[in-house]
């Protein structure tokens, strides 16, 4: 037997747990004692309030017509919450100077009054880093805001854009007390828990999910699995709970055929996890791109901290559908703590749509009986290159048959905001609680995850949680692939199955359109005698986005260049094209790959300014990932009056 290297030690932070009882009050404790999670909720009800368009349009909080329930002489009310009950969240990508206001029990003056933006970046003492945050384009704010009676939210201000706000509301005898700016020594106590646990110390990784005083146990094996082979990595015949599950190396369960799957099963039920390993742990398209608190990627590690309770037998298994075999190191943490009758089952559920429905939302999730969601991953794929319209889709949660929670836009829902925005929502970054699996425009690709701790959604008859494919409508065909988590009072479906491995697999685009005219990564331009300019004009009546480059003479070391970074899905042979603008002052362009001209001159003199459509370039090998597309500029026409590339697109079309 190997070791696996302990990895994400900054996810368990110096928390000492202990059983839930019901003594304990809903608020901060929520989010720190894991060992809690898979308890089935007592709240009688969640829900959000946010700027999301009544109509059923896109006006998520653009005009502000939808940002707030009602005007008062002090200001906009976003919300007015009857108690007792606990606000768990607050979301915006529009964060502002103005005064936020929380008023408790009907009291005339707020004991909250913030700037709205300060309540995000931890300069207030009750809203601390990391249970505050910013990144990917959102601002949010985990620390919870407990009242007993009543909770009004009000901004002062003239108009408010986008914002969401999370709650649990709890029976009328449930012991929670309003928010105070003076904290017992408990409740500071409590919230530095928090805040460790959430911000982390490097601790011990194995105890969070278990009962204070019981020992953690450790499995740890290495795996071959022949191919069409099938694995185990643990198997329990008496009651208990794994805390924690390591599986590596990243890159043996890497891969788009999706030929790997996670299988545990409980007490010899059908299998509460049935899932594509990479898919489990949050790879996108094939790779490793997640890191949150309680699942991901760590030091060439995949990692799962979710508690999984089972009454008397549980099995962790790997099932292969490879052609070849395969050497995996795992690693279990556990505890001989039967299950109790106040727990869930963990399940994960892997669902795609390839094609989602016209008219119909995306569903990650669609159960009956009583239990609660702790996260969702999502990869989706649109099957217009250089577009991703489809995000503009919001989530939508029917808990117990009512709509409630509605959010205003794809990324809002995963704390971020502004997708392809340079510096917000267009690159993978992960925190904590929620993050971007990635965001490749020119692939019609994105991804991202969020986990559930305080703002679970509870249900006690059913759940429905889903998100569209468009603004409105969900009208623009995609491929969504999600993972669900969540813990359920019932057996998972015996008839539960994934499709066959070809219906699986990743499926990368054909064609990938680079939109110069708006974003592509341009590495490098000629150094001397040389000018770029990002443009919009009016050609043939159209509105057209350019990338104008503009020369004279020679560059340094020869002719005028451009130079871009051009990311494929796919190793192959490629048909390159571009469109451009023909005209006066236009140029001949040519391909090269290591200072070698690939294919002919492409003239781009014409007496009249005019798009070019799509024009071959070049036909050349490239490998898959980064490759650099060097165009240059290698003469011109003899009636061209100058040297110039006025360029829109850049299409790489896969030949078979």
């Amino acid at each position: 037997m190997k070791s696996l290297p302990i990895v994400v030690a900054a996810v368990f932070a110096g928390v000492s747990a202990m059983w839930a009882d019901s003594a304990d009050v809903p608020g901060i404790s929520d989010i720190y004692r894991l060992d809690r999670l898979p308890q089935l909720k007592e709240s009688v009800a969640v829900g959000s309030i946010s700027s999301y368009d009544r109509t059923g349009g896109n006006d998520d909080g653009f005009s502000g017509k939808y940002s707030f329930i009602r005007k008062d002489p002090e200001g906009l009310v976003l919300a007015d919450l009857k108690g007792p009950g606990v606000i768990y969240r607050v979301w915006t990508p529009t964060p502002s100077d103005d005064l936020l206001e929380f008023l408790f029990d009907g009291e005339p003056q707020p004991r909250i009054q913030v700037k709205f933006r300060d309540l995000f970046l931890g300069k207030d003492a009750d809203f601390p880093a990391p249970l505050t945050g910013f990144g990917a384009g959102g601002y949010y704010c985990y620390a919870p805001i407990p009242f007993a009676k009543s909770c009004v939210v009000r901004m002062r201000a003239e108009k408010v854009e986008f914002y969401q706000i999370n709650y649990a509301l709890y029976g009328t005898n449930t012991p929670i007390t309003s928010f105070s700016r003076t904290r017992t020594p408990e409740q500071s106590e409590s919230l530095t828990k928090a805040i460790e646990f959430l911000g982390g110390g490097g601790i011990d990784s194995g105890k969070a999910g278990l009962p204070a005083g019981v020992k953690a146990l450790v499995n740890r094996s290495t795996l071959t699995i022949k191919p069409g082979g099938t694995g185990t990595v643990f198997r329990a015949s008496k009651g208990g709970r794994i805390a924690g599950l390591r599986l590596g190396p990243t890159q043996a369960l890497a891969g788009k055929a999706r030929d790997l799957l996670l299988r545990i099963s409980f007490d010899g039920q059908a299998p509460s996890v049935l899932c594509p390993v990479g898919d489990f742990f949050g790879y996108a398209w094939g790779q490793p791109a997640m890191r949150s608190l309680l699942l991901g990627t760590a030091g060439g590690t995949n990692y799962c901290y979710f508690p999984m309770p089972y009454d008397s037998s549980a099995t962790i298994e790997i099932v292969s559908e490879r052609s070849t075999a395969v050497d995996l190191q795992a690693e279990v943490v556990h505890a001989p703590v039967p299950r109790r009758k106040d727990e869930g089952h963990f399940q994960a559920v892997w669902h795609r749509e390839n094609p989602t429905k016209i008219g119909q939302p995306y569903t990650f999730l669609d159960v009956t009986g009583r239990g609660h969601l702790v996260g969702v991953v999502l990869q989706s794929q649109g099957f217009e290159p250089g577009r991703t319209p489809f995000f503009e889709g919001d989530d939508q949660s029917i808990i117990d048959g009512t709509l409630a929670i509605h959010g205003t836009g794809s990324e809002d829902f995963f704390n971020g905001g502004w997708y392809d925005v340079p510096d917000r929502w267009e690159k993978q970054i992960s925190f904590p609680l929620s993050g971007c699996l990635g965001y490749a425009k020119h692939l019609a690709r994105t991804g991202a995850y969020r986990l559930f701790l305080g703002d679970a959604y509870a249900y006690r008859q059913s759940l429905k949680q889903m998100i569209e494919h468009s603004g409105s409508g969900n009208d623009a065909l995609t491929d969504y692939v999600g993972v669900s988590y969540s813990y359920s009072d019932q057996r998972p479906p015996a008839d539960a199955a994934l499709p066959a491995l070809k219906d699986r697999a990743v499926v990368d685009p054909v064609e990938v359109v680079f939109d110069v005219g708006e974003q592509m990564p341009l590495r490098a331009w000629s150094y001397v005698q040389a000018t770029l300019v990002r443009k919009r004009e009016k050609i043939g009546g159209n509105d057209t986005r350019i990338l104008s480059f503009s020369a004279t003479g020679h560059d340094w070391f020869g002719p005028h260049f451009l130079l871009f970074d051009c990311n494929l899905p796919a190793a192959g042979k490629y048909s390159v094209y571009l469109e451009t603008v023909r005209g006066p002052g236009q140029a001949k362009v040519q391909l090269f790959q290591n200072e070698n001209p690939i294919g002919e001159p492409l003239d781009l003199y014409a007496e009249a300014t005019a798009r070019s459509g799509r024009v071959l370039l070049a036909r050349a090998p490239f490998a898959e990932g980064d490759n650099p597309l060097m165009i240059k500029l290698v003469g011109k026409n003899d009636k061209s009056s100058g040297l110039g590339l006025d360029l829109m697109r850049i299409i790489c079309v896969r030949e078979k």
